[in-house]
């Protein structure tokens, strides 16, 4: 059973159904969150859940030392990011090559890169008049949004949607991340 770490920034919405998901997986489960913000309402959802978690500064982040101590206690085979706001690092994509997963709330390659998350997307996907959004799930690499896609899911977009209506549409479709993510695993897996 591989161990899966999960990078958070926000309220941990989508932390909390990878961890209620992976508690019934044969494949992996969550053993750790991680978050760069001490006040993450994600960090709550941890506690209450049962699931170790840690905070680190954003200097931190940047020294392998410090995460890769973490990564090794818990002994991280995969990453999964929820709502995690800070560009990965070179060093944990190369400890993690095609291991670390990512959700946009847009259908990739369009409304991605940097600043664009949460409702920056949403207003970008309405001012741009799209008839469609959704959600990407692919693995990163070293760009903003550009890694291997793996998955996409599609709503419609409509001339009366605001950015929450949009968002809501996107919450739902993001309740497939977690099975996408115990997919893509399994996979690897096999292919290992």
């Amino acid at each position: 059973m591989f161990n899966i770490a999960v990078f958070a920034s926000g309220s941990g919405s989508n932390a909390e159904n990878l961890v209620n998901h992976f508690k019934d997986s044969s494949v992996g489960r969550v053993s750790v969150i991680l978050s760069n913000k001490k006040d993450a309402y994600v960090l709550q959802r941890a506690e209450r859940l049962g699931v170790p978690s840690t905070t680190f500064t954003y200097k931190e982040f940047q020294d392998p030392k410090v995460i890769l101590s973490i990564m090794d206690e818990y002994h991280i085979d995969f990453v999964i990011l929820a709502g995690f706001l800070l560009k990965v690092p070179q060093y944990l994509l190369e400890r993690y090559p095609d291991r670390i997963l990512n959700v946009h709330p847009a259908l990739l390659p369009k409304f991605g890169g940097k600043g664009m998350y949460g409702e920056h997307v949403h207003q970008a996907v309405i001012a741009a008049k799209e008839k469609q959004s959704g959600i990407t799930i692919h693995v990163i690499d070293q760009n903003y949004d550009c890694g291997r896609t793996i998955y996409q899911s599609i709503c419609a977009v409509h001339e009366d949607d605001t950015p929450e209506t949009l968002a809501a549409k996107i919450h739902e479709l993001e309740k497939a991340y977690p099975q996408v993510a115990e997919d893509y695993i399994a996979n690897e897996i096999m292919e290992s």
